[in-house]
C-alpha cells in the first residue's frame, strides 16, 4: 500500500466514522421515548369539543386559541406547571407547539398547515418499542457534493404539499444551492434550517419510491461561507417522520427539487413501510 493509498484508507476510515457517529444520533432522536415513533395519535381540532383515546380531558379550538377542559383528578404539567380543570394554551403559531406531559406521555399541542392539532406521544406506542433501525446506503466521501448558494434578492414565499392530503405549507425561500453530480448541472431551493443561517432541502431522486422512501427525503446544508460556497453531503440525507408513519404532517418537496439522477446515498425506506 503506497502512502497516497494509506491516507485515502484513513480518510475514508475518518469520513465513515464520523457519519457513524452522527447516524446513531440520528437514530437515538427519531427513537427517543417522546419521539416521533411514539405518536399514537393525530387529532385535529375545532370548536366542538372532543375526548381523545389517548390524551386527557376534552379539546377544542376557536380564534382564542386552543383549550383543554380536564376531568377531576387529571393533570397535565404544562412548562413545569401542574393544571387542572380548564386551561387555555392560547394561539399557536404556525410551524410553533406546546408539550404537555401526562404521566410518561407527551402531548404535544401544535398548528400544522393553519390547523391546530393534538399529537400525544407515548413511549409504549408500538412503532416506537419495535423500532430495528432505518437502513441506509454506505458512506463514501464521493457524495458529498461541492456547490454554491445563490440567494434571492429578496426570500420568496413557496407553498408545497404535505403527507396529508389536502394540507399546506408555505415557507420563505432564501435561495437556492446549484451543483454538479456526476457532470450534470443541478440545483435544489432551500428553505431555512432549524439553527440560524443553516438550510434545508427536500428533494425527491431517481430512488425515490425504489429504495428510498418515493415522497421526500431531507438535508440540512451548513451555513454558507462568505463566497457561498457550500457542502450537499447526501450520506446525510434523512426521512422525514413521514417515512415511519402516517401520524405526521411533513412538508413535500417543490416541484423543482425532484431530481433527475440517483442519489444513493442517506437513508433507505424503513423497514416499517417495506425497506430491507
Amino acid at each position: 500500500m503506497t502512502t497516497t493509498e494509506q491516507v485515502t484508507t484513513a480518510d475514508l476510515q475518518a469520513f465513515t466514522q464520523e457519519w457513524l457517529e452522527w447516524h446513531r444520533a440520528q437514530e437515538e432522536r427519531l427513537a427517543a421515548p417522546h419521539g416521533f415513533l411514539a405518536i399514537t395519535g393525530l387529532h385535529w381540532l375545532d370548536e366542538s369539543p372532543q375526548r381523545l383515546p389517548d390524551a386527557p380531558g376534552s379539546w377544542r379550538t376557536g380564534p382564542d386559541g386552543i383549550t383543554v377542559t380536564l376531568d377531576e383528578g387529571e393533570e397535565l404539567v404544562v412548562d413545569g406547571v401542574p393544571v387542572r380543570g380548564a386551561h387555555h394554551f392560547g394561539v399557536i403559531p404556525e410551524r410553533g407547539g406546546v408539550s404537555a406531559v401526562w404521566g410518561d406521555a407527551v402531548i404535544e399541542v401544535a398548528k400544522r398547515g393553519g390547523n391546530d392539532i393534538v399529537r400525544p406521544r407515548h413511549p409504549s406506542a408500538p412503532l416506537r418499542t419495535a423500532f430495528a433501525g432505518t437502513p441506509v446506503y454506505a458512506p463514501h466521501p464521493r457524495w458529498a457534493v461541492p456547490g454554491r448558494y445563490l440567494a434571492f434578492d429578496t426570500p420568496r414565499p413557496t407553498t408545497v404539499g404535505a403527507a396529508v392530503e389536502g394540507l399546506e405549507h408555505v415557507y420563505e425561500a432564501p435561495g437556492r444551492i446549484a451543483f454538479e453530480l456526476d457532470g450534470r448541472a443541478l440545483s435544489l431551493t432551500a428553505f431555512p434550517g432549524h439553527v440560524p443561517g443553516t438550510l434545508s432541502v427536500l428533494f425527491t431522486d431517481a430512488t425515490s419510491g425504489v429504495t428510498t422512501y418515493a415522497a421526500n427525503r431531507a438535508l440540512t446544508v451548513a451555513a454558507p461561507a462568505a463566497d457561498g460556497t457550500v457542502t450537499l453531503d447526501f450520506n446525510r440525507a434523512v426521512n422525514l417522520p413521514c417515512a415511519y408513519t402516517d401520524l405526521a404532517t411533513c412538508p413535500l418537496p417543490p416541484a423543482e427539487n425532484r431530481l433527475p439522477v440517483a442519489i444513493e446515498a442517506g437513508q433507505k425506506l424503513p423497514r416499517e413501510r417495506g425497506g430491507i
